[in-house]
């Protein structure tokens, strides 16, 4: 039942069926109005049933793995065609229904449990995961053989048998960097000119060997190898402390037991003995004295060659103590007194 346009009929209602000659676009019997439950007008049944199909586009966009919003526009066609949809049948043009509709679509359930729409799933995901990451997948145990142990692969190894520690290329194969059928592993001459091939089985050219060849070989022959330089590992020694005058006491008497044992470890070292006390002529004098004391008693007490010592006083510093260092440097082992007459006696 739809509203009639002029209104004529009580209530403003009427059914769209038969001939009515006064609407602009009459109506027939061909245009049924389905009612429900089938009511029969004029001895025919008041339905009929017609197959639509459905037609339209629509975009949408993802705004989480949750939430979706999208638009879309739909036409629905009768098929046959249909000109009554609209209750009027007007022009050779069937009706069809269209309409826009905007959508936020909302996915429900525990993400832990269930997966979004499979509609916005890439099926070549799962594929991807399990390449990246196997967890389903009964991956079989890595095995790559190794005879000859040359770091290839017998799968791709072409030389299987190369011996051990002899170079290969990425193929197994044993290098001949110059070409002439020897490996480099036999060959005695790695680098033979193109000029002097054929080779023998040592890999060695048919070219004499030049004359200025032969007296290198010679020279290298008859060198002798180069002596290291000495060093001078000792480290440092302790210094030795006097009081008033030039006699050594016990503690400096069993230091220079320690130090004379270190001296005689380190026989490529000298030692330079060097005493303080520059201010007068008897402090010059009392350095000398100190020096000497510490000398004699390396020497005659403990056997340590004079000849190791470089003799040095009178330096600027503490007048109380004399200092011991080892050196590669040569020097004198003993000078004459500066003032012999102020020696002291002790």
């Amino acid at each position: 039942m739809y509203k009639r346009p002029g209104g004529a009929q009580p209530g403003g209602y009427s059914y769209f069926y038969g001939y009515n000659q006064n609407e602009v676009f009459p109506n027939s019997q061909a245009g049924t109005i389905t009612t429900f439950g089938g009511a029969t007008i004029n001895g025919r049944q008041a339905y009929t049933l017609y197959h639509g199909m459905n037609l339209g586009a629509g975009i949408a966009f993802k705004l989480s793995n949750k939430v979706n919003i999208g638009l879309e526009h739909k036409y629905t066609f009768t098929v046959p065609g249909y000109d009554f949809l609209d209750g009027v049948r007007a022009g050779n043009n069937n009706d069809y229904i269209g309409f826009t509709s905007a959508r936020v679509n909302v996915n429900i359930g525990n993400t832990a449990k269930k997966v979004q729409p499979l509609y916005w799933l890439n099926p070549n995901n799962f594929v991807y995961s399990e390449l990246n990451s196997p967890s389903h997948m009964k991956m079989p145990k890595v095995v790559l053989p190794d005879a000859d142990k040359d770091g290839v692969t017998d799968q791709f190894d072409l030389e299987p048998n190369t011996p051990a520690g002899a170079p290969v290329d990425s193929h197994g194969r044993a290098k001949d960097t110059d070409g002439d059928g020897v490996p480099d592993y036999k060959d005695k001459e790695l680098l033979t000119a193109q000029k002097c091939f054929p080779v023998n089985n040592d890999g060695i050219g048919t070219c004499p060997e030049p004359a200025c060849c032969k007296e290198i070989k010679d020279m290298i022959a008859n060198m002798k190898p180069a002596e290291a330089a000495p060093q001078c590992n000792i480290g440092s020694l302790p210094s030795i402390q006097f009081k008033g005058k030039a006699t050594l006491s016990k503690d400096a008497q069993n230091i220079l037991n320690g130090v004379a044992a270190r001296i005689n470890a380190n026989p490529a070292c000298n030692i330079k003995v060097i005493g303080y006390g520059a201010s007068s002529k008897a402090a010059q004098q009392l350095s000398w004295d100190r020096v000497n004391a510490v000398i004699k008693y390396l020497v005659e007490k403990q056997g340590v060659s004079e000849s190791r010592f470089i003799f040095t006083y009178g330096q600027d510093g503490d007048a109380n103590t004399v200092d011991l260092q080892g050196t590669l440097d040569a020097g004198p082992n003993t000078v004459p007194a500066p003032h012999p007459n102020l020696k002291s006696r002790n």
